[in-house]
Formats: structure tokens, sequence, C-alpha cells
């Protein structure tokens, strides 16, 4: 593949992804094995252009104050701890039963996205694991019994599959914690950067990595997710799910031909 053209996909996905608050190492993985590279250098290479482009949507909502950093360093860490664990016993898990299993988690995520839901008091919760958040003009209640365990799985399917898992965070703040939907677009750029640098260490630490081959495609991703936080700042909430959910559902579908054909 031309790799004007694949940096033109890659700046493509950069600028999708970022918009929703998303990685899609998926999508980087699969343009990269298709231009050519082996499929280690391409999930290193992958790690590293999601680690940019998220860094760089993080460094447009961040300068917007559109990044709860106090959520993120409470719910991240079990995302993190998680990925590594996936990683290191994916081996253990048929490739393609994951695939499946991934999918159908996407099509949730997809139209719980796509359901509107009224806006509704704050509850008056005291107990303990019921953190009332305050940040810019917003609050909001989080639930840490569901929201850490919930983390914990998708950064146990994210680390089996090479992936960020921002389809499943952004849902996670936006339906179960009541985050406003720029909030959890921008929290989760922070949230899926932290995530590709430890997948990117992974991959590095393994003599995956060349930085010659990426360097071409990150700037490419850099210039899409700087272009995508930018339109995400200018797009209404209910427009920024709708995009959100369309996406993932494509995703889903993605994931379900790759599946199919690696039977």
């Amino acid at each position: 593949m031309n790799y004007i053209i694949l940096s033109l996909i890659i700046l493509a996905i950069a600028f999708l992804m970022t918009m929703t608050g998303r990685g899609g190492g998926n999508f980087y993985v699969v343009a990269l094995v298709a231009a050519g590279m082996s499929m280690h250098q391409s999930a290193a290479s992958g790690q590293f252009i999601l680690m940019v482009t998220a860094l760089c949507g993080m460094l447009i909502f961040s300068k917007n104050k559109l990044v709860d950093w106090k959520l993120a360093l409470v719910i991240d860490p079990a995302t993190d701890v998680m990925a590594f664990a996936g990683g290191y016993f994916s081996e253990y898990i048929g490739g393609v039963y994951l695939k499946f299993i991934f999918s159908a988690m996407l099509v949730i995520a997809g139209f719980l996205m796509l359901m509107k839901f009224n806006d509704r008091p704050l509850p008056e919760i005291k107990r303990p694991g019921y953190w009332h958040r305050t940040f810019g003009d917003s609050s909001y209640v989080v639930n840490l019994w569901i929201a850490i365990p919930v983390c914990a799985v998708v950064g146990l399917a994210s680390g089996a599959l090479g992936i960020s898992g921002g389809s499943f965070k952004v849902p996670l703040m936006v339906l179960l914690c009541g985050v406003p939907m720029p909030i959890a677009v921008g929290t989760s750029s922070a949230m899926v950067a932290a995530t590709a640098l430890m997948g990117f260490i992974g991959h590095a630490a393994q003599g995956h990595f060349e930085l010659q081959a990426a360097l071409p495609f990150a700037a490419a991703a850099a210039v899409g997710g700087i272009l995508g936080g930018k339109l995400a700042l200018k797009t209404k909430p209910k427009r920024l799910k709708l995009i959100f959910a369309l996406t993932t559902l494509a995703a889903a579908g993605f994931m379900v031909v790759n599946a199919l054909t690696s039977v």
C-alpha cells in the first residue's frame, strides 16, 4: 500500500477516534498489516500511533478544561494493570472467540449510547464508594463499586486484543457516572494515552518497534488527533453521542468480519 494513502487513512482514523474519545488501535494495526508490516511491528507501531493521537487530543481537551484528571487517576489504574494481565494471558484464549466476545460488547456499548436518557437529579447517596464529583460547572456521582470493576474488565479485554478500551470508558462515564459527553471524551483521551504508553513500552522492550517506519504515520495521526479534538469542541453533545454510537457499531461489524476471515 502506498505510504501517502496509508498516512491519509491513519489521519482519518485518528480524526474520528479522537473526536469520540477512543483509541482505534484495532484499525491502526489492520491498516499497517495490510501495508505489509509484520504483526509484531504493526502492534508496536499501532500502539505508538495510538499514544501520539491520544496525546494530541488530550492537549486540546485539557487546554479547554475538559479532562477530569482526578477521575482519570481514580478509575484508570485498574485498566492499566488488567491490560498487562490480558496481554500476558491472551495466548490461552482463542483469538477468534475473543473477537466475537469483544464485538458483542461493542454492539452493547453502541446501542446504549443511542438510547435517550433524561437528566436526573443527583442521588443523595452518602455511603462509601459513591464519589460526589464537581468539575467545572458539572456535578456527577461516580459509583466506584461499578466503575473500577468495569474498568478492570475493559483493561483485560483491551490488553488481550491490543486495543485501548475507549469504546467502553466513554459509555461508562456518560451512562453510569453521569459525566457530560465532552468531559467524558476529553478524560477518555487521557486514559487512552496512558494505556497506549503501557502497551508501547511492552512492545518496544521486545524489540518490535522501528521508529523510522512509524514516524510518518505518527505525524499523520497527530494532525488527525488535533483536528478531531478541535472539531469535538464545536460539536453538540447529542451529536457526539450519535457519532460515537455509529462508529462503535461500525467497529463491531469490522471486528466480526475480521473474526470470520480468521476462521
